[in-house]
């Protein structure tokens, strides 16, 4: 979803080594996006194998995770399943804007604008089934387990770290809050920087640790009211949420009507902007995401030959480059066992 959450919440900076033994639920979706969409080429195109199949998201995954295993992160990928109905006119909108993302595109190849292109291309990616399951041989590979969404996976990251059976999830959205997520993760995707937007300059970035009780303490509202306020500026369930309305003027309207979500709509013209949608829907459908209990999280030993096969061989990945990650891991395990930690993989 990508909620507008940013100038509200409170975070806390934290080092990667701060989450070493601890298991992090990763929302996989959103982790593949990103890797899709800012590993390309100067032009803005995906980088392919010499068979032409898309292996950006693949890059990423293999060079991010396998840097955070060598840190003695625990990592479980999350994948969603079937969404709920009511977010098929977020895809329509989806499909639309990347149509027109894909004719600005056009125009600027013709016009050699490579900025542009590169924003552009970006605003069209997409991730196919056969990029998913590429994906998914990749992390069974690296010894990781996955687990399968009823729905949502953000939702069922949440749904892990409540039980117990994560420290915490790990995605750049903040959606995971409007889930109940006691402890979410950011920036974990990040190699320590990233581009400042319209410069060539770059910015530090380091982990951060937003803990939903300190956020709802900090705002002075229940798990519900920040539920209505990410309706108000707008979920996958209702893009764009309702005009005019930002955080913090939905902020102001939450203290203002309290729990009476009823008259706050009415307030706010909620019919105007989606005359066939009522509110409470969107805010059933958050609050009653199916999740499930029916997955099993056990890490192995990396699968050499099973990971040589379908980074080398098959996606013409550097052999070397490769090997070497492999060792690296080797070298982990090994460090981890003679520290007792044997439970570990």
């Amino acid at each position: 979803m990508g909620l507008q959450f940013k100038e509200l919440v409170v975070k806390k900076e934290i080092s990667i080594s701060d989450l070493k033994g601890k298991v992090l639920a990763v929302d996989a979706m959103n982790m593949l996006y990103q890797f899709l969409t800012t590993i390309r080429s100067p032009d803005g195109t995906v980088l392919t194998d010499s068979k032409g199949r898309v292996t950006s998201h693949l890059i990423g995954l293999f060079s991010r995770t396998t840097a955070l295993m060598e840190q003695g992160l625990k990592l479980v990928f999350v994948f969603d399943g079937k969404p709920p109905e009511i977010k098929q006119k977020t895809w329509e909108k989806r499909a639309a804007v990347k149509q027109e993302a894909s004719l600005k595109l056009k125009e600027a190849t013709e016009d050699k604008d490579l900025e542009s292109m590169r924003k552009f291309a970006a605003r069209t990616a997409i991730l196919t089934k056969d990029m998913r399951e590429d994906a998914k041989a990749v992390i069974t590979a690296l010894g990781l387990p996955i687990v399968q969404a009823p729905s949502e996976g953000e939702a069922q990251t949440a749904y892990m770290v409540k039980r117990g059976d994560a420290y915490a999830s790990v995605s750049q959205d903040y959606d995971n809050l409007i889930f109940n997520c006691p402890l979410l993760v950011r920036n974990l995707s990040i190699e320590g920087r990233r581009k400042k937007a319209g410069t060539l300059a770059y910015q530090k970035v380091s982990p951060e640790l937003i803990s939903l009780p300190d956020v709802l303490d900090h705002l002075k509202l229940d798990l519900d009211q920040l539920i209505v306020l990410a309706v108000l500026v707008g979920t996958d369930y209702n893009p764009g949420g309702v005009k005019g309305i930002g955080p913090k003027t939905g902020l102001k309207l939450l203290k203002e009507y309290g729990t009476d979500f009823k008259a706050l709509f009415k307030k706010v013209e909620w019919q105007k902007s989606y005359p066939d949608l009522a509110w409470q829907e969107v805010f059933d459908t958050i609050k009653n995401i199916p999740v499930t209990d029916k997955y099993g999280l056990e890490w192995k030993k990396v699968d050499e030959q099973k990971l040589f096969h379908l980074l080398v061989e098959e996606h013409g990945f550097g052999e070397e480059r490769v090997r070497t990650k492999i060792e690296k891991l080797k070298g982990m395990q090994k460090e981890m066992a003679q520290k007792g930690l044997k439970n570990f993989f």
